[in-house]
């Protein structure tokens, strides 16, 4: 599949090994950001894509920098839809003790792309039985 881009910094997101399921985002700042703890922020990429209809792509916290440094994504995982056409930002959070500084280039987040289909809803008055019925959450134990 092929997806166009417009990259301000001129980089092109590159998958890092064959097996990767995610390329990462790298920051695009004029100047350092620095998270302090419990600090969000939203963080430009200079990266905007064209999805084709039936894709999104899911912008996911780096492993790394969340074991390492407590830094995730505010929103666990953000969703661009196909439609959307502006720059990718990325929704920081700093879970960490320390102050975290984000450079101009530093891979900050990463991004899946994933086919989906939408649902069309019928409203009911019952629903079909299953074995799990409305067993929710912890109803298999611990």
């Amino acid at each position: 599949m092929k997806i166009r881009i417009i990259s301000k910094s001129g980089v092109i997101p590159e998958y890092k090994t064959s097996g990767s399921a995610g390329f990462d985002l790298p920051a695009y700042l004029e100047e350092s950001i620095t998270l302090k703890p419990g600090e969000r922020r939203l963080v430009p990429t200079g990266i905007f894509m064209e999805l084709p209809p039936g894709y999104e792509a899911q912008v996911r916290a780096r492993s790394g920098l969340a074991i390492k440094n407590g830094i995730g994504l505010v929103n666990g995982i953000g969703t661009v839809d196909s439609d959307y056409r502006g720059e990718l930002l990325v929704p920081m959070i700093n879970w960490g003790e320390k102050d975290f500084t984000i450079r101009d280039g530093d891979r900050i987040a990463q991004v899946v792309i994933t086919k989906y289909e939408q649902a069309t809803f019928e409203l009911s008055e019952s629903l079909d039985n299953t074995e799990r019925g409305a067993g929710g959450f912890g109803h298999t134990g611990v």
